[in-house]
């Protein structure tokens, strides 16, 4: 088969991993720029474009599209669509994951589990939205941040509506959510391929703070998932659309809680706790789903 992978940086443990990987298989791997991409929007014959070089013959694209990016990214993933190319996530499942709050409706409409969440533009629900999350203390998040960026927990009242007021000052849009604290500023990242938690590895904060991400400092080993969270992993992939994501979970009191999921996961941080070949794996699921899919974009949007 020939394989794009969608990165901006040839150089990235995971973009770098899946084109080894793909090329062990017998495959042929190009990374492609995608914003040094441009498209011809075309009803007869759409195509899609590289300088002056026309990007075809592919058989299935892996979308690595940055936070940043989304927008363009997506374009471009759906021109590949377009042009009868397999993407093993759909430009519009990529979409839908990257609006948290879109995210968490479509999880809670579908029963999954969530930490209490709270949204709202007005300042003076200020005091309503904290008591809706059972009161302080409580996370406050920017809806745009990634890699725990724009993400605070207020440890008292005022705290909290003080932030909620600055950040809604900035224009900004945000989300308060309960503060899980039985989780102990440790994560659960479930990597999910297809229907199935492929790997998973517990995250820990460093000492003295909440957030988890291995960018920040944080730890990862190894865990086993109870089948609970095993199926709530797999449920959560499937709603938003997903073929392969790294579902984020916490261990709650009520159970497994959904805190994010990704459409871009990162392969370092899974691969070196699990020992596991990730990327291999992905490959093989696009070499057997590619070639047999008839239609090669669902548009579950």
């Amino acid at each position: 088969m020939k394989i794009a992978v969608l990165s901006r940086n040839p150089k990235l443990y995971s973009t770098q991993r899946l084109v080894e990987a793909g090329a062990e298989l017998g495959h042929q791997v190009e990374v492609v720029d995608y914003l040094k991409c441009h498209m011809n929007i075309a009803s007869m014959r759409p195509s899609i474009f590289k300088g002056d070089q026309e990007l075809k013959d592919f058989d299935a694209v892996i979308p690595r599209i940055g936070a940043s990016h989304t927008f363009f990214g997506t374009a471009v993933v759906r021109q590949f669509e377009m042009m009868g190319t397999y993407s093993v996530n759909e430009s519009v499942a990529i979409s839908r994951s990257r609006d948290k709050l879109r995210s968490l409706q479509l999880l809670a409409r579908k029963g999954i589990g969530l930490p209490v969440t709270a949204f709202a533009h007005d300042t003076k629900a200020t005091g309503h939205l904290i008591k809706l999350c059972g009161g302080a203390p409580i996370v406050i998040k920017l809806l745009e941040g990634t890699q725990g960026v724009g993400v605070v927990l207020a440890e008292t009242k005022s705290a909290a509506e003080s932030v909620i007021e600055a950040f809604r000052g900035l224009n900004a849009n945000i989300l308060a959510q309960e503060f899980i604290k039985e989780a102990g500023g440790a994560d659960i990242r479930c990597f999910v391929v297809g229907d199935k938690v492929v790997a998973a590895m517990k995250r820990q904060g460093k000492e003295g703070e909440f957030r988890s991400n291995l960018h920040r400092g944080g730890s990862a080993t190894l865990i086993k998932l109870t089948p609970e969270e095993r199926s709530t992993a797999t449920r959560a992939a499937r709603v938003m659309g997903l073929n392969v994501a790294g579902v984020d979970l916490l261990r709650s009191n009520h159970g497994p809680v959904i805190m994010e999921v990704n459409s871009s996961p990162g392969l370092e941080g899974i691969e070196n706790a699990t020992g596991k070949n990730i990327a291999g794996t992905i490959i093989n699921f696009i070499a057997k789903h590619a070639a047999s899919s008839t239609t090669k974009t669902r548009g579950k949007g």
